[in-house]
């Protein structure tokens, strides 16, 4: 139990700057089509792009540490999940 909810966090972790960025910029672009009364479906997916790349451009080394930081402490347990 212990090993997926270190799963579940872990992924809650790596995933949470992109939905973040994604969220507040969908908020921010759907304001401004609200606004302008602009209602161009692709529009909000540019912004969407640019900032899900700078996220990982910007956090992808932190995210990787973690990830190997993770993968590493399961590999290490892994005689003593199987019960050997």
């Amino acid at each position: 139990m212990s090993v997926a909810s270190e799963a579940l966090m872990m992924t809650m972790k790596l995933a949470l700057p992109f939905l973040l960025g994604s969220l507040v910029v969908g908020l921010v672009v759907s304001l401004f089509q609200t606004v302008t009364q602009l209602q161009e479906v692709t529009l909000t997916f540019v912004p969407k792009l640019v900032v899900v790349a700078v996220i990982l451009i910007v956090a992808g080394h932190w995210m990787l540490s973690q990830m190997e930081g993770y993968t590493t402490a399961m590999i290490s347990q892994t005689a003593s999940l199987v019960g050997g």
